[in-house]
């Protein structure tokens, strides 16, 4: 759709000399690590003012009210290393681990390998593991898109995964091993999406989330990073990448063009990207957007398990 858009002047102000494209690795063929760009500390990225502008500027009191709660969680010591650890297998860990996730607030739970390529520059990950724990959003409030009731959801399933991910490596704790927890919207050590994907979550959607065969792309991420031995998730196929090729919804329904309806090559890797020069602005003028997911067609009542269903079902026959 046209863009009819037009950012504060205060805004533009506060704009860096170098763009997104460039920091993301828009165009670049070799993979490397990510550098960070928004939602770290402000004083190691380019768009730090920018940031500062929209904490500043933010609307709602109850998104501010949440986020706020949500930093507490973050910031409160979880449990103490016990010194004795279980006689487990790796498939017992593996289980026994995703069993707590569930019974700590998570929907979805995932395990990968740390990669480099996931951590950002100026981070250290010594961890094996990355535990992804998925908090499913209630679609009936993101398609309130870019409004307050979309933003109190969205801010209220990141402190349901911070909640989360600090109650799993407590756990972890208590069972002899080290545990770190990370949940959003601040960004942490590494990125989430690569590590998700991994896990098995499911397939990245053109507007840029997972698209999962349960809860279509209406999720929000967190992490928990470990040493337990564990039994890793694999990547799966549902569908959901040749069936984004083909659908143009959030592409004509994003407000600033930010969504492309082609992949790109971002640091040596082909995949959909989001036009990030095009969208923070508006998403900090909305505090927030999520109209991409508002549009997406796997969000709708129980549409993303029949999808799967039928793609799945379409792709074997293919092969």
């Amino acid at each position: 759709m046209a863009s009819n858009f037009t950012p504060n002047p205060e805004q533009l102000t506060l704009l860096p000399d170098i763009t997104g494209k460039k920091i993301n690795g828009v165009g670049e063929t070799e993979i490397r690590q990510p550098t960070p760009i928004f939602w770290h500390d402000p004083e190691r990225i380019a768009h730090g003012d920018l940031q500062a502008w929209f904490y500043k500027n933010g609307r709602s009191e109850k998104v501010r009210s949440i986020r706020e709660e949500t930093m507490k969680v973050m910031a409160t010591p979880i449990s103490e290393v016990t010194q004795e650890k279980p006689d487990w297998s790796a498939t017992q860990w593996t289980e026994n681990l995703k069993q707590a996730a569930l019974e700590r607030e998570a929907d979805l739970v995932g395990i990968a390998k740390v990669r480099p390529e996931w951590i950002f520059e100026g981070f250290e990950v010594k961890e094996k593991w990355i535990v992804i724990l998925g908090l499913a959003m209630v679609f009936e409030e993101i398609l309130d898109a870019p409004g307050p009731r979309t933003q109190v959801e969205v801010q209220t399933q990141y402190g349901r995964g911070a909640r989360a991910s600090h109650k799993l490596a407590s756990w972890i704790q208590e069972q002899g091993w080290t545990a770190k927890h990370h949940g959003g919207p601040r960004a942490g050590s590494m990125l989430i999406i690569p590590a998700a994907l991994e896990a098995g979550f499911g397939e990245l959607g053109k507007h840029g989330s997972i698209i999962n065969r349960q809860y279509g792309s209406s999720f929000r991420l967190a992490y928990v990073l470990t040493d337990v031995p564990l039994i890793e998730d694999e990547p799966v196929e549902i569908g959901a990448d040749r069936f984004c090729t083909n659908c143009q919804l959030c592409t004509k329904g994003c407000p600033v063009d930010a969504v492309s309806p082609t992949k790109e090559m971002v640091r040596g890797v082909e995949k959909w990207y989001i036009d990030f020069d095009k969208c923070i602005l508006y998403f900090n003028e909305h505090n927030g957007c999520a109209v991409c997911l508002a549009k997406c067609p796997w969000n709708k009542d129980g549409a993303a398990p029949r999808l799967t269903d039928k793609l799945t079902r379409r792709l074997s026959q293919n092969r």
